[in-house]
C-alpha cells in the first residue's frame, strides 16, 4: 500500500494589478489546477479593489479553494513558481505586481515559521481576501470580520479572460 498524504483542502488568493490582470489571474488558476497532487475545487468571482499602502493601478482578486495532497512548503514553493513564470518581480513590499498567489489557509493548521505564517496573518484586514472567501467558503468568515473591512474600497466584477478560467471547474 502506498502512503499517499490525505488530502486538505487550501485557499489561495490571487490578486494582479500590472499588466493583462484578466489574463494573469485565468492563467494562475489553470496553472493551480495543474499542480501535481492538487484539484481545483472552485473559484471565488472577480473582484476589483484599490492598492494597500501603494500606488498602482487597481488590483483584480479573487480566492480559489484546492484540495491538495501536497504540503503546506510544497505548496508554497509551487505557488512561488506560478508567480516566477507570470513575471513576478519583488523590489520592494506591497509594490506593484503582475500576479500575487497568497497561501491563505491550509486544513486546520497554525503555523508560524520564517518562510509561512498559517492562517495567512493580515487576511483579517483586506476585504480583497475576505470577500471572495466568504463568497466560496463562507464558514472560514466571520461577519465581524466581514464589518471591519466594509469601509475598503472593493467591487465584484467579471472581467476579460476569467469565463474561461470558470471552466475548468
Amino acid at each position: 500500500m502506498g502512503s499517499e498524504a490525505p488530502e486538505v483542502l487550501a485557499w489561495i488568493g490571487l490578486g494582479a494589478n500590472l499588466g493583462d490582470r484578466g489574463a494573469a489571474l485565468a492563467g494562475a488558476v489553470q496553472a493551480l489546477a495543474a499542480l501535481p497532487g492538487t484539484r481545483l475545487a472552485q473559484v471565488s468571482g472577480l473582484y476589483a479593489s484599490a492598492p494597500i499602502n501603494a500606488g498602482g493601478p487597481d488590483y483584480l482578486n479573487a480566492v480559489a479553494e484546492l484540495a491538495t495532497r501536497l504540503q503546506p512548503l510544497a505548496l508554497l514553493d509551487a505557488l512561488q513558481s506560478i508567480e516566477q513564470a507570470a513575471g513576478r518581480e519583488r523590489p520592494y513590499r506591497n509594490a506593484p505586481r503582475t500576479l500575487d498567489l497568497d497561501l491563505l489557509i491550509y486544513g486546520d493548521i497554525a503555523l508560524a515559521t520564517e518562510r509561512l505564517t498559517l492562517p495567512h496573518p493580515r487576511m483579517g484586514e483586506r476585504a480583497f481576501v475576505l470577500l471572495p472567501l466568504a463568497e466560496i467558503a463562507p464558514h472560514r468568515v466571520t461577519s465581524a470580520q466581514l464589518e471591519a473591512v466594509e469601509d475598503q474600497r472593493i467591487e465584484r466584477i467579471e472581467g476579460p479572460g476569467w469565463a474561461g478560467a470558470a471552466a475548468l471547474f
